[in-house]
This record gives C-alpha cells, structure tokens and sequence, in this order.
C-alpha cells in the first residue's frame, strides 16, 4: 500500500518547516515587509494527529463559532483606525441588521497602544486614536448590547514593525487591566516571543484571563506553527490554523485547503480558525466572496467580518447577512464539515447538523463553469425516501430522491441544506451494510468505504477487505475515528460482523471496535491490532431505531488505523409464522437458476417462465415444490423462527429418466446442514432433512454433479418448514 501519509515523523517535518522558513526561530523581529502581520503561507496540513482535542479552556465561551468584526484586514495601522471608526462599526452592526444577524464581537487589532508600557508596567492606549481610552470604547460597544475585543502578541512585542509591547511576562498585569476595560475577547497573537515554547506562553494568558473572573474569549493566533489543534482547546477558544489570509482568491483557497483536514478537532468551545473574513475588501469577486463564506460557514470557523462595513456595498452586507448560511455556521451540534470528494478542482463538502440533515458545498475551483454531483448517501445521509434540497444563496427549494447536482459558475459555490423526508427502514431479510444507505458516516481519514477497505483519503482508493489473510467480498472500510449509523425503525432483530484492522495497515494499527443499539453499547471487540485475526461480534437489536458503529483508536494514536466491518449483515422482520410451511407458498429472497427462472409448484421446463409442468421424480408426482436447474441458489429469510426443514429431492423425469446428475446442499446461514450426495436421473427421489433452530436464513443449493449441466432439472419436492 501507499506510504500512510499521517505519521508522526512527517508532522513534526512539516512543523519544522515553518519554523525554518521564519528564520529557526519564531520571528525575533518584525515579520516580513509584505504586510505586519504576514506571514510565509505553509505546506498544507497533512492530517489530524492523534489525540482528541482537551475540554475546551472555558466553559460557555463559545459555543458555536464566534462571530464580529476586527479591523486589521482593513485599515492594518492606518491613521483611520480609530475611536471613531470602532464607534461607527457598532452603529453598523445595530443599524444594518449585523447583530441581528448574529454578529456580536467589535474587536481592535494591533496599534491599539503606544510603543511603551507606563511607569507601572501598564499598558497605554493611543492617545490621537483613542482619545478618551479602551474602556470609553468598550463602554460605547456594550451600550449596542455588543462586546468589545483586544489584541496583544505572546511575546516581547507584537506583530507590527513599530514595536508595540507584547503580552510574555505581564500575562497577569495585562489581563486585570483589560478585565477592568470592559474586555469580552482576547486575540493573542505569536510575534517576537523569543523562541520559547508556545504551550506555556498561552496557557500563561488563559491561566490569567481565568483569575479576573470575567468570561473573556481566548483566540489564539498561533498561525498553526506548533500544530495548535492538538492542545489549544485547554487554553483558548479557537486557534489559527495558517498564516495570515490576503484578499485575494489563491490565498483565500489556499487556506481553506489548509484547514480542512482538520476537522475533528473542532467543537462546542474550541474551534479551528482559519484567519477573518475578507468579504468586501475588493480584492475578489462577489462569487468568490460567497465562496469564501460559505466555506467558512460549513467549515464552523469563526466569523470575524473585515471590512469597514461603515461604506460596504449592497452585495458585501448581502453576504454577511445570509442568515441561511450563518445557521450552518451556528448550528448547534457543533460539528466541522468535512471533504467528501475532490478532483480536478471540484469539492463536495458535507457538514452534520443538529436537525439530521445536512449542509452540503458544491465548490468550482476551476476558472470555468463546471457541473458538479454528489448523492444524499456521498454526503453521510440515507435511509430516506426523498430529501428537501434548500438552497442556501438562491433561497430555492426542491426536493430528490438522492441526487445533488448544480451547474457551479467558476471560483463559485452552490451551498444546499438537505433534510432528509420519512425514514425507510431495512427490507425484511439478511442484508450486508455495505448495500444499504447509511444515516450517517464519518471516517477519521477519508470517507467510508463499501466493499474495500479505507486506503487514503480518496474515495473509492482501497482494495479488497483482508483482515489476517481473510479476504470479504463484502463490508465497511473505515479508519478511526469513525462513526457511522444506520436507520433501524425498530424492525431488525440481530447484527453480526467480523472486525479487524486490515492488512493494508502491514504490522501497524490498533482500534477498539464497539456496537450500539440507540444509546446502548451491545458489542465490544476489545483492543484489535493488525496481528490480530478477524473476530465475530453479535448484537441483539430487537426494537431498536438505530444501529451505531464506532471505531476509537487503541490507545497509540490513530497511525494506521485502517479498521474493518467485514460481512457485516442486518438481519430484519420476522420469519414464517408458526406451524408447518410448504416453502413454495412462502416468499424467497432471492432464487437463481442455472437455465430459466426457479419454478414453484412445476418442473423447470425449459427457460421461459412456468414453462413447466407436475415435479415428477421417479414416478412420483408432487404437487408442491421448486423446480430449477443447476446451477442453482435460492434463499429464504427465517428469522431465527424455524427448526427443520424437509425435502425429497431428485433429478426431473422430464430428463428422459436417465439424464444429468445434480448435488442438493441445504445451509444454514453460512453452515452447510445437509446434503444429498450425487443424484442422477436414475435415482429415486431422496429424503433431505436438516436443522435449522436460530438460523436466519435458509439457503438450498443445487450443484452440477460433475458432467457438465445438461439435463440437470432438479426438484426440490414437498420441501416443508417447520417454524416456532
């Protein structure tokens, strides 16, 4: 297999990376010219690390991503940034519906405060921009029913050239004093922090935003140097996951790129930051704006509005009061979308929401119009008959059995919410998962695969399921995390599946495998690693809604997390009533026949259907029965309600009395519980009988019995069931 493209090795090279191209050392000076808080734009995350992230630093901050406005994309440290101009975007936010819309942090950048601290240590507000101080600010911003927001730098001195001091060393000091302005939220960025180590300069500040006991939201803008997403949620709110973003399409994609693997990280209270919105700067078309939001949206990232909305355009203020996509935003369960597929410049992404359904993008990266698909199933949702399809920016509505398709202009987004119809539960019978729609599925790296294993994160790019040499036509191919649910409707009585890590993952890899009927766990594999053969599991689901597989890691990390549900199989609906059955008069679920369709009640005949006529076996006659033709399979869904079946069995005198010969095999489930042996046309018919207690499905085979298939009619005569 490929070379896993998640490990350690390769994490820790790509954090060094960054490092190496600031100088070896986290900026000591001012960043580069370009602009003060540029940065070089890193190599794109490659993937989640292992652990999950910490309860989030502060309870209640933050629960869905935080939404406002910072200045800094817009005026850097320009002379128009000022009292006037934060004062002048809190009347905005009230008098063009921004706040109604959601919108609730006014926030202010770098160049807040003079060059030096006062003869106490204390911080200085600039004199010519904020003529009567922070606090008569952030007083004016809490009388809009607003909250106000700062900025320093978790280091000697902030991003900017000028040399404005930074917070490392006065965390204490700075954080009673903003405590005492009125402050709701800190952005602390990384400048000139003197190499030390950024875990312990940010928890310095949460430690000492907590002690003023006044809920103020920490954002950490690390730029994702040190990988933020795997401990920032301990100390802060959201953490910036790339560089700085420009007003221009390359970065903003680019950055989007970069964020998107990073989903599981993201949650109620702490959040992947992919930098502020620069919606209504100019330097991109009102369709790649609402790319731009809408990607932000479905990836749950903070919505930081970075235009001087004072002078925004009709369109500008369209954008970001699409509260249809600010939902999506918003929405309650917290959760990132994902990428669901991706080529050639054209990605689907899906987004859970807390109502069941769906937020989908259609993203165009190309520089034509393109048609771009998915289905309800592609993006995590099934079961359902049909499905409402909302669309987000044009407000029509629709529905579709399944298929998402839209014409996409270039560098454009077609953003859907889909909301699944009434839900359709499992067919009576035994049926694999692989060939029923899911609710939902969510893999740890790449989608959920049917009938193949995980591979890498493109769809459809494993190979066929093989857990310890075994190989199964058929089952889920996932990676931990991973989680993924079936509709049950309270209809299905019993689930069995072999689980394993694959053996794409060679010597490496260890999950927990773990079964549940609505909330409660009813299997467990218990630690499986890649040397571990396949093991079965069974699980009860009688009146259960819905059936849930989880796969968590072992223990060491998710590398090589490459898990199996192999033959994974749902067994639904009741058997045959009690009493005793002719199982003709009873409904197959499948029936193959080697020449022609399966017969009830007459000879196989020829290969039209009822073609046939009275099953006859050595003279005998039969009123009841099957008649077929090797090769031959049919099956019947028991249910676990029956106890034996019988049969007489033989070749069709239709044959001429002395041609073909046929082997007649009775399983149950996967057991083989009776055979005839060989029978030619000479043979009288003969006497079957198996037992079949628990069993949920009846399979009857007829095999050619070693010369070929001609004339090999074969009857199953009289064939009874006996049920509970």
């Amino acid at each position: 297999m490929p070379a896993e493209r998640h490990t350690p090795r390769q994490r820790l090279a790509a954090a060094a990376a960054f490092l190496l191209f600031a100088g070896g050392t986290l900026w000591a000076g001012a960043p580069p010219a370009a602009a003060a808080h540029s940065a070089p734009t890193p190599a794109p995350v490659s993937a989640p690390v292992p652990a999950p992230p910490p309860t989030p630093a502060v309870d209640g901050l933050a629960r869905t991503p935080q939404m406002g406005f910072n200045n800094w994309n817009s005026t850097y440290c320009g002379a128009d940034f000022n009292e006037a101009m934060v004062k002048g975007i809190a009347d905005t936010f009230v008098s063009q519906g921004l706040k109604a819309a959601g919108y609730t942090y006014v926030n202010i950048d770098d160049c807040w405060a003079l060059p030096n601290r006062d003869a106490s240590g204390n911080l200085v507000p600039d004199p010519v921009r904020f003529p009567h101080g922070i606090k008569a600010v952030a007083d004016y911003v809490h009388s809009k029913g607003l909250k106000f927001g700062i900025y320093s730098s978790a280091g000697t001195k902030t991003c900017d050239g000028q040399g404005f001091p930074g917070g490392l060393g006065h965390e204490r000091q700075d954080a009673n004093l903003w405590a005492s302005w009125g402050v709701d939220y800190l952005k602390y960025d990384n400048c000139n922090n003197t190499g030390t180590d950024a875990r312990q300069r940010y928890k310095a500040m949460a430690d000492a935003l907590k002690a003023t006991g006044r809920p103020i939201l920490h954002s950490i803008c690390e730029w994702g140097v040190n990988q933020p997403w795997n401990w920032a949620a301990e100390y802060g709110n959201s953490w910036r996951t790339t560089f700085d973003i420009r007003d221009n399409w390359s970065s903003m994609i680019g950055i989007a790129h970069q964020n998107q693997p990073l989903a599981r990280y993201a949650g109620p209270g702490a959040w992947n930051d992919p930098d502020m919105l620069e919606v209504g700067n100019g330097g991109m078309t009102d369709t790649e704006y609402r790319t731009h939001f809408s990607l932000w949206a479905q990836m749950a990232a903070p919505l930081l509005i970075g235009s001087d909305l004072r002078s925004a355009s009709a369109a500008t203020l369209a954008i970001l009061k699409n509260t249809d996509v600010i939902a999506v935003d918003q929405d309650s369960l917290g959760r990132q979308g994902t990428v669901v597929s991706s080529s050639g410049g054209l990605v689907v992404m899906s987004k859970p929401l807390a109502d069941g359904g769906r937020s989908v993008t259609l993203t165009n990266e190309t520089t034509s119009a393109k048609t771009l698909s998915t289905t309800a199933d592609a993006i995590g949702i099934g079961g359902a008959a049909s499905y409402v399809l909302e669309d987000l920016w044009s407000k029509q509505t629709g529905t579709t059995t399944g298929a998402i398709s839209a014409s996409v202009p270039a560098h454009g987004t077609v953003m859907y919410r889909v909301t699944p119809g009434a839900l359709v539960p499992p067919p009576t019978g035994v049926s694999q998962l692989s060939d029923l729609p899911w609710m939902s599925a969510v893999g740890g790296w790449g989608p959920v695969e049917r009938d193949r294993s995980n591979g890498e994160q493109a769809a459809e790019d494993g190979r066929t399921l093989t857990v310890g040499g075994t190989t199964y036509a058929k089952g889920l191919g996932t990676h931990a995390a991973s989680d993924i649910t079936y509709y049950l409707g309270g209809g299905c009585r019993s689930f069995s599946v072999d689980v394993g890590v694959d053996d794409e993952s060679s010597t490496q890899g260890s999950v927990v495998f773990q079964v549940y009927r609505d909330g409660t766990k009813v299997a467990d594999s218990g630690l499986r690693t890649a040397s571990d053969p396949p093991v079965r599991l069974s699980a009860g689901l009688t009146d259960g809604t819905k059936l849930r597989l989880v796969v968590t890691d072992g223990g060491d990390g998710i590398d090589y997390d490459h898990a199996d549900w192999a033959n994974a199989r749902l067994a639904c609906g009741n058997g045959p009533s009690a009493g005793t059955h002719a199982v003709s008069d009873l409904n197959w679920t499948s029936a193959v026949g080697g020449w022609g369709p399966v017969e009830r009640d007459r000879s196989n005949g020829e290969r039209a259907a009822e073609d046939g006529r009275t099953l006859t076996v050595g003279g005998t006659t039969y009123a009841k029965g099957l008649g077929t033709h090797a090769a031959s399979d049919i099956t019947y869904y028991l249910g676990g309600s029956c106890s034996t079946f019988t049969a007489s069995v033989g070749v069709d005198d239709e044959t001429g009395g002395s041609n073909g010969s046929v082997v007649f095999q009775v399983y149950r489930d996967g057991t083989k519980v009776a055979d005839s042996g060989r029978v030619t046309g000479a043979d009288a018919p003969r006497v079957l009988s198996a037992g079949l207690t628990g069993g949920l499905e009846l399979r009857l085979v007829v095999a050619e019995g070693g010369d070929g298939i001609n004339y090999d009619h074969a009857d199953w005569a009289v064939p009874r069931l006996s049920c509970a």
